[in-house]
């Protein structure tokens, strides 16, 4: 069997001076020596390996056949942001992890084509969905992240009236506030993001349930609500000096930089400090090279072994330059004269696994280490929307402290009220918040469907 198609990437000294994507794709005759690598199996295990079920081996045997936008549509049948989870999402996990030809030499790159087929659809135009005939039913969905997006375009196409409605201006959600330009540029986001409008869903941002708009008046006014906001504040670690000029959140960080224009990122940031080892951690440390950072350290509390952050993450911020410091945790951001100084690190030891299932990091009592730093960059994790249970206290909460839901249908505890995405499972990828998004647009209906024969039956 040929080998695997790999696409070219920016020059290291280019990538890290700019905001530019990094991965440039596949060329045409890359593309196709690529998709003719499948063999086409008849139970194919990529398809369960993908949380929306795309037909891989059916858009792959179309592109063999150079027929990319019909590859394209294909894709999009099943994924409406079929573009953006091609450049995001974990494919080696998911799709790749299972395929048949990795027996044979290495799995076949499906997100690689799946990307080209969506950027060759794109460059000729994105051909609008036919909507049925509208239904006179009207949904609220809450959230224009990726569920939201999913829940809303699927509604939309079934004849219902969708309004969404979203704190931020834009619609996008982590996708454009969380994810860097150059693992996924903006048009690509908005491409897809305009064709779902475009099917006649009404967006209205600059809105945060609760506080612009009550959930009384929702739940008065829609026939349904889907949730789909996402998670609330990042956690605060009990570390002395948070309050000091520099000490950033990653978060925050990163949606000032994923602007067109990232002023309100405090210049210069000299050496940075990144607290956290997730995925929002290392791209916080690849975004503050971008910016002109002197140096960047990740510090982690555990082992490499027991970062969050996907592997190929880690190593694309390893061959940008971004040092690592496992078995570290923070204990103080060190200040002088206003300034910030480093940060005083614990040195930690592993102990027995706890409820994550990982090993329990503890003090290893050796002596502090300190770390020099003029910016710290605060990459834990968040919980749960405490604003969302606020308005609907009545709403069920799972183990974890999410939204807890029907798994077949995405209902809640409250009839009317389904939820999906960062709200229900914690955080995970694009593809499997669109996933949860097109499961509550198909419970949704059927309820809607069921509330109808009720009220036609008495």
């Amino acid at each position: 069997m040929a080998a695997r198609q790999t696409p070219d990437t920016l020059d290291m000294a280019v990538r890290v001076a700019s905001m530019d994507e990094v991965d440039r794709g596949l060329k045409p005759h890359q593309a196709l020596a690529e998709a003719g690598r499948c063999i086409f199996c008849h139970d194919a295990p990529c398809v369960k390996g993908c949380p929306v079920g795309i037909d891989i081996p059916g858009f792959i045997r179309r592109m063999a056949q150079r027929n990319f936008v019909g590859a394209a549509r294909l894709i999009r049948q099943a994924n409406p942001l079929g573009a953006v989870c091609a450049r995001v999402c974990p494919s080696e996990a998911q799709c790749e992890k299972g395929c048949t030809s990795a027996g044979l030499t290495e799995p076949v790159a499906i997100a690689c084509l799946q990307r080209f087929a969506m950027d060759q659809e794109m460059a000729r135009g994105i051909r609008q969905a036919a909507a049925a005939a509208p239904t006179g039913r009207r949904v609220a969905v809450i959230g224009a992240g990726p569920a939201g997006l999913a829940c809303s375009l699927a509604l939309a196409l079934a004849g219902e009236s969708v309004t969404m409605y979203d704190s931020a201006p834009e619609p996008g959600g982590v996708m454009r506030y969380g994810i860097p330009p150059y693992r996924l540029p903006r048009e690509v986001l908005n491409r897809e993001v305009d064709w779902i409008l475009g099917a006649g869903v009404r967006f209205v941002g600059n809105t945060e349930v609760g506080r612009d708009i009550g959930m009384d008046e929702l739940l008065s006014e829609y026939d349904a609500i889907f949730i789909g906001a996402g998670l609330g504040e990042p956690a605060t670690p009990d570390v002395s000096g948070l309050d000091a000029p520099g000490v950033i959140s990653a978060y925050s960080f990163l949606r000032a930089a994923g602007q067109t224009d990232p002023a309100p990122i405090a210049q210069p940031l000299g050496r940075v400090v990144v607290l956290g080892g997730g995925n929002v951690a290392i791209d916080a440390a690849c975004t503050a090279l971008r910016l002109g950072a002197e140096a960047v350290t990740v510090a982690y509390r555990r082992a490499r072994e027991q970062m969050p952050a996907w592997a190929r993450e880690v190593e694309f911020a390893q061959d940008e330059g971004v040092e690592f410091a496992f078995l570290l945790s923070p204990a103080e951001v060190l200040q002088a004269d206003g300034k910030i100084m480093g940060v005083r690190m614990t040195r930690m030891k592993l102990a027995e696994d706890d409820a994550s299932g990982r090993p329990r990091p503890v003090p290893s009592g050796e002596p502090d280490e300190a770390i020099g730093a003029d910016t710290v960059l605060l990459a834990f994790g968040q919980g749960a929307n405490e604003s969302i249970f606020s308005a609907l206290p009545s709403l069920a909460r799972s183990e974890a402290g999410m939204i807890e839901v029907d798994p077949e249908t995405g209902a809640s505890s409250m009839a009317g009220v389904f939820a999906g995405g960062d709200a229900v499972n914690g955080g995970s990828t694009v593809v499997l918040a669109v996933s949860e998004g097109l499961r509550a647009a198909a419970g949704i209906r059927a309820y809607l469907d069921s509330s109808r024969e009720g009220s036609e039956c008495r």
